[in-house]
């Protein structure tokens, strides 16, 4: 008869090495959240850094500049007059031969005309012409507050990552205590072989994510070296995680709706389309007065003859003014018209952009707060009683790997909450008019791992629901393991 080893002194070995060393990852994994000195995502010097260096050198940004210079150039060029017209001539008698000196009628000529804009038609095309580059001025600073945006989006996703590299870290560490024990057990001829061929894939699934978890750094990583102007080969090392970040905050909507109407580059480009299409229909009622154009000459004949001379002025008669100058008064009024209702449509759009950011980050506000306050401590908890209820054998193996999988599951959806919340303030700050993504019902419970093969399907085996990341409308994809 085969002789049975003793099993209980290395099982309980085996479950307090495990126990401990889950209890280290799990203390590690809920100290971040409880942080008190979380710092405003603005306030971090690399992130300064680095939109120093966009401002700088984004091509876009300083190509917006140049197109605003150039639009304030042609204020003076069509304030000025039009160029005058100098003539060179001779009148002579005959063919035969060159008359001046010697006929009276045959003469030199030299003249010059200028042509002079009926009052106000100058000051109207310059006023025009003027508001046109305060539009472009107004486009220059869009093309800012997006670059600005832009790095900012780019930052925070390089960190969302970072922090998913380092949860799966912790998983790869618990999992390899799994397996030793695993092993131990299957060696004692207490577990099963399919426990250690679990462990096994396990380990090997958790590998097979962190190379796209590290591909998927190297992409953010060189989003944001375009966004940010920087060369794509030069490191760039964080010192914050999503959880150092502290919460932005819910602006009031009349003081939101004042800073938007303020400082929105597209309402003021709006109203200036307004100021300018006024200016061209008082333009086009000065229109009806014709350009006068005064021409000045002298002719000197030679020889005994006195000089002549001759001065004018031209007009054009406006005989066709009811097919030109008419039509020119109407189609300006329609033009302002469009202009106006234009305006208003895009005031509609920014109350509309106010109103659905401020309802998404409230919820994702309250999201981080219950996270905070509630769901990391309930789901410690639940580990904390897992584990100790492992160590007395009143529950299985599995049911501990349970609990961690959802504590992990719902630490996962904590940072997408928080990564959401800011992607909406950086939309805020950036007064941006791109749609608002909604958060789906059930989309603020625990946060999901996305599996490698779908890269963004959130998923959990033990129920949690979608994590929000995609709240502010312009997260990737999360590259995220999924659970076992």
């Amino acid at each position: 008869m085969r002789s049975i080893r003793p099993l209980h002194a290395p099982r309980a070995r085996g479950h307090r090495a495990l126990v401990a060393a889950a209890s280290l990852v799990l203390a590690a994994a809920a100290a971040t959240p409880a942080r008190a000195d979380r710092v405003e995502l603005a306030a971090d010097s690399v992130l300064a850094a680095l939109v120093r260096d966009a401002l700088a050198g984004r091509p876009e940004l300083a190509g917006a500049r140049a197109n605003a210079e150039a639009d304030a150039a042609r204020v003076p060029q069509v304030r000025a007059l039009p160029d005058p017209v100098v003539s060179f001539g001779v009148q002579n008698d005959g063919f035969g031969r060159l008359q001046v000196g010697r006929m009276e009628t045959s003469y030199w000529s030299v003249s010059a005309a200028q042509t002079i804009p009926w009052a106000g038609k100058r000051g109207l095309r310059a006023k025009a012409q003027s508001l046109a580059a305060q539009q472009s001025e107004a486009d220059v600073e869009r093309v800012r507050l997006g670059v600005r945006a832009d790095v900012e989006r780019a930052y925070l996703d390089l960190l969302e990552v970072r922090d998913q590299l380092r949860i799966l870290a912790r998983l790869e560490a618990l999992w390899a205590q799994a397996d030793g024990l695993a092993r131990s057990r299957y060696e004692t001829g207490e577990g099963a072989q399919s426990d250690v061929l679990r462990a096994q894939l396990e380990r090997s699934r958790l590998q097979q994510q962190r190379w796209a978890l590290v591909a998927e750094e190297r992409r953010r990583l060189a989003v944001l070296d375009r966004a940010a102007a920087r060369p794509f080969d030069a490191p760039l090392a964080t010192t914050l995680s999503l959880a150092d970040i502290a919460d932005p905050v819910l602006p009031d909507s009349a003081t939101a709706a004042a800073d938007a109407e303020q400082h929105t580059p597209e309402l003021r480009k709006a109203a200036l389309a307004v100021e300018q299409s006024g200016a061209r229909v008082s333009l086009a009622h000065r229109d009806y007065f014709p350009d006068l154009t005064v021409v000045g000459g002298v002719m000197p004949r030679g020889g005994a003859f006195e000089p002549m001379w001759q001065a004018g002025v031209s007009l054009p008669l406006p005989l066709w003014a009811r097919s030109k100058q008419s039509r020119e008064v109407g189609e300006s009024r329609l033009r302002a018209q469009s202009a106006t209702h234009a305006a208003g449509a895009t005031r509609r759009v920014v109350q509309q952009r106010l109103e659905e950011r401020r309802a998404v980050l409230a919820a994702l506000l309250e999201s981080n707060r219950l996270y905070r306050s509630g769901v990391l401590i309930q789901s410690e908890a639940t580990v904390t009683s897992a584990l100790a209820q492992y160590q007395v054998g009143r529950v299985p193996f599995a049911s501990v790997l349970e609990a961690l999988r959802g504590f992990f599951s719902d630490e996962l959806g904590y940072f997408a909450s928080v990564a959401a919340a800011q992607r909406v303030d950086i939309a805020q700050r950036e007064r941006s008019l791109d749609p608002v993504a909604g958060i789906a019902p059930g989309g603020l419970g625990g946060g999901a791992m996305t599996g490698s093969s779908g890269m963004g399907a959130a998923s959990s085996s033990s129920g949690s629901t979608p994590s929000p990341a995609a709240a502010a409308g312009s997260s990737p994809s999360s590259a995220m393991p999924r659970m076992p």
